[in-house]
């Protein structure tokens, strides 16, 4: 895997060439300037919290209003496509891959692409970007601006439908293990599935109607194949969005259905309290009645009267089950 690890100080985290002879050529930093103010496509990845970035981007593209700019430094952000000019402002979301925190937990690339010049930027690791990277250092990889936006989105929404999958599958043993037995540990996975749900759905939504917008409204560069592919990415992305609906709603009979049977086991264990209590309340009268130490209690004289008032109390709790099964309480 390409990562891009150069030393924190720098701004440019990976360029390369996209069009001509030097299709696939890297660029060194001293190099970017000059290629993104030509006519040869160049693509420059940057740091986004990096403090020089902003004044970066002014000296190298002085044309870019300083709204574009702001939205592209922005330290939180909602997926978008705008349509400025030629160009595109693009915001897109991806699985979080960073070891150690949470997938759902999505990182934020954001682009400015036209059709001579691609800038790129995020403030984490994005594996998408170093996959286009890792195919032009060998070589392959984009030729043109369409050709690099249409790779991105498929390599997010692959990362995004992978996770995804894996989540639905959490959610079909879920459900089963709640339909075959409960146990405890069912109720922190299914807050947990809930919360994943509702995370990749704000931020897919926004990502969805973005790409809507794309095929509604989008500059000359982005040709009829081109639009074709991102209509693909786009239905994608639209099941995931739908499954995330769904499972909301799956989740949420689960806990009806979890409740149900925690419901169930209480009344049970109340019920079998209770009929336990019913029996042994006359037993507790009785064996306190004849506890007590005063003169004239019957049987106080007689060898076996201890045996004649257990047999008693048999008879009385054999009378109680017989009545309480006439009743069909049991």
């Amino acid at each position: 895997m390409h990562e891009l690890v150069p030393s924190p100080d720098d701004v440019i985290l990976t360029g390369y060439t996209l069009d001509g002879p030097g299709h696939g050529h890297r660029l060194s930093p001293s190099e970017a300037p000059d290629v993104l103010r030509s006519d040869t496509l160049g693509w420059v990845h940057l740091r986004a919290q990096h403090p020089d970035t902003p004044g970066w981007i002014v000296e190298n593209l002085s044309y870019l209003d300083p709204t574009i700019i702001d939205a592209l430094v922005a330290e939180e952000t909602r997926p978008r496509v705008t349509m400025v000019g030629k160009g595109l402002i693009v915001i897109l979301r991806g699985i979080n891959t960073i070891e150690g925190e949470d997938p759902e937990d999505m990182v934020s690339v954001r682009l400015w692409i036209d059709p001579h010049r691609i800038v790129s930027l995020s403030r984490r690791r994005v594996r998408a970007i170093e996959d286009i990277a890792e195919c032009l250092a060998e070589g392959q990889g984009p030729r043109d601006s369409a050709e690099f936006l249409v790779a991105l989105v498929e390599r997010l929404t692959h990362r995004i439908e992978t996770f995804w999958s894996g989540v639905d599958d959490e959610a079909d043993d879920l459900e089963e293990a709640v339909l075959d037995t409960s146990v405890p540990e069912i109720r922190t996975q299914l807050v947990e599935l809930r919360r994943r749900a509702i995370i990749l759905r704000r931020y897919l939504a926004p990502q969805r109607d973005a790409l809507r917008g794309l095929q509604g409204a989008h500059p000359a560069w982005l040709e009829t194949d081109d639009l074709r592919q991102l209509a693909e990415e786009l239905d994608a992305l639209e099941r995931v969005v739908e499954d995330a609906d769904a499972m909301r709603e799956r989740m949420a009979l689960v806990r009806d259905e979890l409740a149900g049977q925690l419901s169930d086991r209480l009344n049970r264990n109340m019920y079998l309290l209770s009929i336990l209590s019913a029996l042994f309340l006359p037993l507790g009268f009785l064996t306190g009645l004849f506890g007590i130490n005063v003169a004239g209690m019957p049987g106080a004289e007689v060898s076996h009267a201890f045996w004649y008032f257990s047999g008693g109390l048999v008879v009385v709790v054999g009378l109680q089950l017989a009545i309480l099964r006439k009743l069909r309480w049991i």
